[in-house]
């Protein structure tokens, strides 16, 4: 079965975005992107860069660990107001909202259903792992369907912001097994975990 796998990028403090949501690696930014972190996506999560980066660094590839992307329509508005009405060409596109009636782009497909419900379908497809690019409030709601966790853990702190599972997810004990880890020179770490036990399973 197709897994679900939350692909993101955290601070050292649990932050995924500042207070305001905003997109913490714009030209306004405070995330720092070194150079062995670009180079580290590109070998290995080809298909996680929006198509125009794939474009100025010569990315073909179709990356061998996710053919789907989903997002809440805040973080899909990050993509928006850069010009992107599809971020992720190269992936099959979802974009939860209650909100949004209509796509901006025909193959970004926005889904107003039950972000779990819809999760659950995905996952008895064919295919490969399904990818939460954000943000914290989706990957809040969908917190019982995720089975990895892939942390791109910035060496900074910011103090507050948008914390990795949203502000309103519901409380949940689980633990996790770490499966991988790498450590780049700047400081970046690639840490992978596997879902092992929620509260009241067996571990």
């Amino acid at each position: 079965m197709r897994k679900l796998v939350y692909f993101v990028a955290s601070t050292l403090d649990g932050f995924v975005a500042g207070p305001d949501g905003a997109d913490p690696t714009g030209p306004d930014g405070f995330w720092p992107i070194p150079q062995d972190y670009i180079e580290y996506l590109a070998a290995e999560y080809p298909e996680t860069l929006p198509g125009p980066a794939r474009q100025a660094l010569g990315i073909t590839a179709e990356g061998d660990r996710f053919d789907t992307v989903v997002e809440g329509r805040l973080s899909y508005e990050i993509g928006l107001k850069a010009g992107l009405a599809d971020a992720f060409p190269h992936l099959r596109h979802l974009v939860f909202s209650r909100t949004l009636r209509q796509s901006p782009d025909p193959a970004v497909q926005v889904v107003q259903d039950d972000p779990v419900a819809v999760v659950r379908e995905l996952k008895r497809e064919d295919g490969k792992d399904i990818w939460i690019v954000g943000g914290g409030s989706l990957a809040g709601a969908l917190y019982p369907e995720i089975d990895r966790l892939i942390v791109k853990m910035a060496p900074l702190t910011i103090g507050t912001g948008i914390p990795l599972f949203g502000r309103g997810a519901a409380f949940g004990a689980r633990t996790w097994r770490l499966t991988d880890h790498v450590v780049m020179g700047s400081g970046a770490m690639f840490l992978t975990y596997d879902r092992a036990s929620a509260e009241g399973e067996p571990a």
